[in-house]
């Protein structure tokens, strides 16, 4: 069977290291799909839900909220400083996280300010997205 090494990693954990047979995750540019023997490359993400076919046909899904991606022919690394593993994703947490961004969009009273609220919408609203999907594969 042909298979890619892939290590998923956040600032806190290893989220996942196994062998895939494929994985999908949101690139910079748009979706990005990995095969083994994939061209070299290193790329930005954006925020979204990484879905890795494991060599035994099951999938995984992680949440990451943005990070660096590193494709060797041999082996896929994600860096990103938040990921949660798709089981873990909590809708509540989610959906006031959401709402609190929103609100501080509502009340900023700097550039900078609303700038740090719409990031955070933005990785709300990705991560929603994100536990959708998850819950659609089920």
């Amino acid at each position: 069977m042909n298979t890619i090494h892939v290590d998923v990693v956040s600032a806190e954990e290893s989220i996942f290291s196994g062998e895939a047979r494929f994985v999908a995750l949101p690139g910079e540019a748009g979706e990005l799909g990995i095969y083994p023997r994939h061209t070299p490359l290193i790329t930005r993400i954006k925020a979204g839900s990484v879905r890795i076919e494991k060599a035994d046909g099951s999938e995984e899904f992680i949440f990451v909220a943005g990070g660096l991606l590193e494709v060797q022919p041999h082996c896929v690394t994600v860096l990103s400083d938040t990921a949660i593993r798709g089981k873990d994703l909590d809708d509540e947490k989610a959906n006031a996280a959401r709402a609190a961004a929103e609100e501080a969009i509502k009340n900023a009273k700097s550039d900078i300010d609303l700038a740090k609220a719409t990031s955070e919408l933005a990785v709300m609203a990705a991560q929603i997205s994100a536990l959708r999907k998850y819950r659609q594969k089920k």
